[in-house]
């Protein structure tokens, strides 16, 4: 049921071309916001725009990728430049890696925790003083479940999210005074292109097994959904959850709960 939690607001969202980032994009148009869809793919970011379009909402298309300081920068500026302010930020880009500490390659190493934890940092420095401008406004951060718990032969990702929990509460803290409320959401498992190589790795090969194995550790019976966590995203960025803020969000099925 549209609300329109997200009416007169605009949105920012990076990796916004494909699963949990487009999903969230076209949830917070239909929700009355307008929406900046930033993508390192240029095609996902214009397909995801002309899908809000044709369903009567109002977004655009910019390319950028988050570890480039620069270019999210000027990602931010042209938004605020098309759509006229900015409220909220979903810092949702981000990628997977392998390997255990004993066995994971540095370029994994350095590309994982630049995407997901600096991508962070960067876009929402680039953001902050947009936010402040339009009255205050909402961060949204992209952790996982892997940042409270170990997951065998995932430690550059393990750690980058983790990274991104530590860095969601120093920024609840610090942006408060401005009127900023910064939360982070750890999905558990959500089918999405991201997941299928980890999937097709945990079935040493084979994707049906690795899913088989991996919704067996969730006691809702299922992986989430980009719908699911989009959902959770939306509180965080309207005014239903002015009094949160500095908080982690486990959206996992249980599975953390066990």
């Amino acid at each position: 049921m549209v609300t329109g939690r997200l009416d007169g607001k605009v949105a920012l969202v990076t990796g916004g071309g494909s699963g949990i980032g487009r999903a969230s994009a076209e949830l917070f148009a239909a929700e009355g916001a307008a929406v900046a869809i930033v993508d390192v793919v240029e095609d996902a970011a214009a397909d995801a725009v002309g899908k809000i379009a044709a369903d009567g909402g109002t977004a655009v298309a910019l390319v950028a990728d988050v570890t480039d300081a620069d270019a999210i920068a000027a990602a931010v500026e042209r938004a605020v430049e098309q759509l006229g302010r900015l409220d909220v930020v979903y810092n949702n880009a981000g990628i997977g890696s392998t390997g255990s500490v004993a066995d994971g390659a540095e370029d994994d190493w350095d590309r994982c925790l630049a995407i997901n934890a600096k991508g962070t940092f960067l876009t929402s420095r680039a953001a902050v003083a947009h936010l402040e401008a339009s009255g205050g406004g909402s961060i949204v951060n992209q952790g996982s479940v892997a940042a409270l718990v170990g997951v065998a032969n995932f430690a550059a990702y393990c750690a980058a999210k983790g990274a991104v929990v530590a860095l969601t509460r120093s920024m609840a803290v610090d942006l408060a005074p401005r009127g900023i409320r910064v939360n982070v959401i750890c999905p558990g498992t959500v089918f999405t292109p991201l997941m299928e190589p980890m999937l097709t790795a945990r079935g040493d090969g084979d994707m049906a097994k690795g899913l088989a194995m991996t919704e067996a550790k969730y006691p809702i019976g299922r992986l989430g959904t980009p719908e699911d966590i989009a959902r959770v995203a939306l509180f965080l960025a309207s005014d239903d959850a002015a009094f949160v803020t500095g908080s982690t969000f486990a959206a996992d099925g249980g599975m953390t709960a066990q």
